[in-house]
């Protein structure tokens, strides 16, 4: 099966798509990626994400339906760039709220929108049953860690927010890029290259206590963060006022430490790095230098970058075939769910791109409900 897997993340660096090839294997699934890549936002559309949690309902709701067209367009334009032949796409769509312990978590990019675009089949909403069952909705990546990388005792991914899986476990560690690009950008860059900026400051002790001092960190998991968390907790310990490559330097060792205490704290042997800050060095090199025994792996670029779009495909073809895709031992949901809305299922589209309804059993399909996840 062909499914397109799309992402957007907190650090606003673009939607990033990974068409992936899926074959069951024995137990397990093998994959492929057919064709990977990042479409960057425009100004408008980065600015308008960034606020969009202060915006009215009417906003909220006209741009919930514009990103699923702007999304639509976007994976039809992939499609036909790379000429593939594709039966569906799972999107994650752009988390605006998160706030589970409220029975919330909202992302946005209309389902219905982007299958009338492609004329494909959509699978998405994969957190909000996880959610309604008591869960977190978070990590979404350790299936896809379970199926894909267990070559690795641990796996990292380096996002706006960082999370780690191991075993059974997984959670989100630390803000990341969503703080580092906030204080690179106060120095008028985009992110902090290759960890650079940060290198060239100096670790204020009493920040980072306070950093480390936070109480998210002494919870036990199941956890989570969100946006909100980061906008009320971390970005004021940030004081303008204070030197910014002294601030990335700090935050930076930050990351570094909460990473490097669950790998030492677990005993865990190797570790694979993922997401946009394992392009940062400077962040590697500290989780290395605090974790000794640790053996940190960043792979091939394909997998840095996309790890998270074909994860999501992944989860994608898992709802199509009714099987789990959210670990309830990772979320603290009541049982584990095949999680996601499917749209457009009866959309067939008129070219041979759409190969739908010949890879997929409908009669079959439409039998997957919610029920379905309870198995």
């Amino acid at each position: 099966m062909v499914i397109i897997g799309l992402m957007s993340g907190t650090s606003l660096d673009g939607i990033d798509l990974a068409c992936c090839q899926f074959n069951a294997v024995g137990c397990g699934v093998d994959y492929t990626v057919l064709a990977a890549e990042t479409v960057p936002y425009s100004p408008h559309w980065t600015a308008r994400l960034a606020t969009l949690e202060q915006a009215s309902a009417l906003d909220y709701a006209l741009a919930d339906v514009q990103l699923g067209h702007l999304l639509g367009r976007e994976i039809k334009s992939f499609v036909l760039r790379h000429n593939l032949s594709v039966d569906a796409i799972a999107s994650h769509g752009h988390t605006i709220f998160h706030q589970p312990e409220r029975g919330l978590t909202t992302q946005i990019g209309d389902l219905d929108a982007i299958a009338a675009e492609t004329g494909l089949p959509v699978v998405g909403r994969f957190r909000q049953l996880d959610v309604a069952l008591g869960g977190q909705g978070a990590p979404l990546v350790p299936i896809g860690d379970r199926l894909l990388y267990a070559n690795y005792e641990a796996r990292l991914n380096l996002g706006g927010i960082c999370n780690i899986s191991f075993g059974d476990v997984a959670f989100d560690v630390a803000p990341c890029n969503m703080a580092l690009n906030l204080l690179a950008k106060r120095l008028g860059q985009p992110f902090d290259d290759h960890g650079s900026l940060a290198r060239e400051g100096r670790v204020l002790p009493q920040l980072l206590t306070a950093m480390d001092a936070l109480p998210y960190y002494a919870q036990s998991g199941p956890k989570s963060l969100g946006k909100e968390w980061f906008v009320a907790n971390f970005e004021p310990l940030l004081d303008p006022s204070i030197n910014t490559a002294d601030l990335l330097r700090t935050t930076t060792e930050h990351i570094a430490k909460q990473v490097a205490n669950i790998l030492v704290a677990n005993g865990l042997g190797s570790l694979l790095i993922t997401g946009g800050g394992a392009h940062n060095d400077f962040l590697v090199e500290l989780i290395a230098n605090h974790a000794p025994e640790c053996n940190v792996t960043v792979p091939d670029a394909l997998t840095v970058d996309y790890k998270e779009a074909i994860v999501f495909a992944l989860m994608g073809y898992l709802r199509l075939r009714g099987e789990a895709n959210c670990l309830s031992s990772v979320t603290g949901a009541r049982c584990n769910v095949s999680g996601g809305n499917i749209s457009g299922q009866m959309l067939k589209s008129k070219t041979a791109k759409n190969r739908f309804f010949d890879s997929i059993n409908l009669h079959k399909m439409l039998e997957i409900s919610v029920l379905g996840a309870f198995m």
